[in-house]
């Protein structure tokens, strides 16, 4: 199968690697970019001779998020959600939970840049192993509200409301040690530690690490986390109406979107202002 928007490739027996390859674009995930990464995980998880797959993203950066600045344009949306008030947020969060779904294990393999949208795609799969100086946060809540609210699931209530109130991310060492993420280490180390773990899953009979994954995504699902990510999402669907995020589209239209994006992150000194 062609694709456009992602490489995959086998790195080791068992292993199906799917790379983000928008690096240009921090690889921003638009419409196209989104499909083919479930399609091709889809594939995997029929493919008889695959027991694990590895999503990592090309050049700096795992993912800066979902596409602001008009990279969906000509793109059909990628799987069909009903349509009514909360469309977004329903769609996107369906199609990474979708993940859960899969039989096969799903390993995210994090550096840079791990923000918004692409911290949803981590957080949906199955093991995160990051890079200590990787940088994990939802910045977007300086302007609206997230898709998918499953940082008190992971990092705990105190720490999800300081990020929910600031938009400052996590290093990588950070989310090791609060459990947003399975172990930290360092970068040129990262790719090693992902293949060794893939190979241990691999090395497990698929019979056996098929139920495994869904005992444990179903133990969650008892304790509420499926409940709760669809209640917030009808929360983000409430934070499209408010002035803050009208106020912001306005500036991103008149001053253009990374004008805007300085702007807001301007009194907090990080994120794109730190690279200017």
């Amino acid at each position: 199968m062609a694709y456009e928007f992602i490489l995959t490739d086998d790195p080791a027996p068992q292993v199906r690697r799917i790379t983000l390859n928008r690096p240009e674009k921090r690889n921003a995930l638009n419409h196209g970019l989104r499909g083919e990464i479930i399609a091709a995980l889809q594939k995997a998880d029929e493919d008889p001779q695959v027991r694990v797959m590895v999503i990592r993203g090309a050049g700096s950066c795992f993912s800066a998020g979902y596409d602001l600045g008009g990279g969906n344009q000509g793109q059909e949306f990628p799987w069909f959600t009903p349509a009514g008030e909360g469309h977004w947020p329903r769609h996107v969060t369906q199609g990474w939970m979708s993940i859960w779904e899969l039989s096969k294990p799903v390993i995210a393999q994090v550096h840079g840049y791990c923000l918004a949208g692409g911290s949803e795609l981590a957080t949906c799969c199955d093991l995160v192993y990051v890079a200590d100086d990787a940088q994990m946060g939802y910045p977007a809540v300086r302007f609206g509200v997230p898709d998918n609210h499953f940082h008190a699931w992971f990092i705990g209530m105190r720490k999800a409301m300081e990020m929910m109130l600031t938009g400052d991310s996590l290093s990588g060492v950070e989310c090791a040690r609060l459990g947003w993420a399975n172990e930290s280490v360092p970068a040129d180390q990262l790719e090693r530690k992902v293949l060794d773990v893939a190979r241990r899953i691999a090395a497990v009979p698929l019979d056996l690490s098929r139920l495994n994954k869904r005992l444990v995504h179903r133990q969650m699902e008892i304790m509420g986390l499926w409940t709760g990510i669809r209640a917030g999402s009808e929360l983000c669907a409430l934070g499209t109406h408010q002035k803050s995020l009208r106020d912001f589209v306005a500036k991103a239209r008149e001053k253009g979107l990374t004008a805007a994006l300085d702007e807001r992150d301007q009194p907090f000194g990080d994120y794109r202002t730190r690279d200017s």
